[in-house]
C-alpha cells in the first residue's frame, strides 16, 4: 500500500460579514472547523489576520472556497473570493488555491440540525462548518488525484 504524503491545509469560506476557517489534521485527511472571523472595515486587516492564522497553524496550503452557481457559472461572490485569494497569496509563503464550495452551507446547516443545534448555535458555527465541508471536499479530491491506494474506489 502506497501512502500519499499528508498536507496541513487551511480552508476559508469567505462571506461578506464573516470568514469561516477550517483546518486539516496533520495527515491531511480530516478537516475540522476552527474559527469564524468577523470581517472588519479594513480588508488589509482581515488579510493580515488570515495570514497570521496560516502561519500559526503551520499550513502548507490555503484553500479558498469559490462560490459558483449550481450550473457551474460564476456567482456574484466569485470575483470577491478570487480577489481575496490573490491578495492573500501575496502575504503567505504557501500556495493558495480556489475550490468549488457549492452547497457547503446547505450541507453544514443540515448536519448541525441533525446534531440538534438551535438557530442561534447554527448561526454562530455555520461559516466554520461550511469551511470544513469545503476543505474536506478538497482533501478528498486531492487524495483521489494522488491515487490513494488504500481506497478501492481510487484504483
Amino acid at each position: 500500500m502506497t501512502r500519499i504524503p499528508g498536507i496541513r491545509a487551511i480552508g476559508l469560506d469567505p462571506g461578506s460579514k464573516r470568514i469561516g476557517v477550517a483546518v486539516s489534521d496533520l495527515s491531511g485527511t480530516i478537516a475540522s472547523p476552527l474559527v469564524v472571523l468577523q470581517r472588519s472595515t479594513s480588508r488589509d486587516h482581515d488579510l493580515r489576520e488570515l495570514a497570521k492564522l496560516v502561519r500559526d497553524e503551520e499550513a502548507e496550503v490555503v484553500v479558498v472556497g469559490l462560490p459558483i452557481n449550481l450550473d457551474g457559472s460564476p456567482s456574484r461572490s466569485s470575483k470577491a473570493a478570487t480577489a481575496m485569494a490573490k491578495q492573500l497569496a501575496t502575504l503567505v509563503e504557501v500556495p493558495v488555491e480556489l475550490h468549488d464550495e457549492r452547497l457547503t452551507t446547505v450541507t453544514a446547516e443540515r448536519s448541525m440540525i441533525e446534531a440538534g443545534l438551535d438557530g442561534v448555535q447554527r448561526r454562530q458555527r455555520v461559516d466554520k462548518v461550511a469551511a470544513a465541508v469545503m476543505l474536506q471536499s478538497w482533501l478528498d479530491a486531492r487524495a483521489h488525484r494522488l491515487g490513494r491506494s488504500d481506497d478501492p474506489d481510487c484504483r
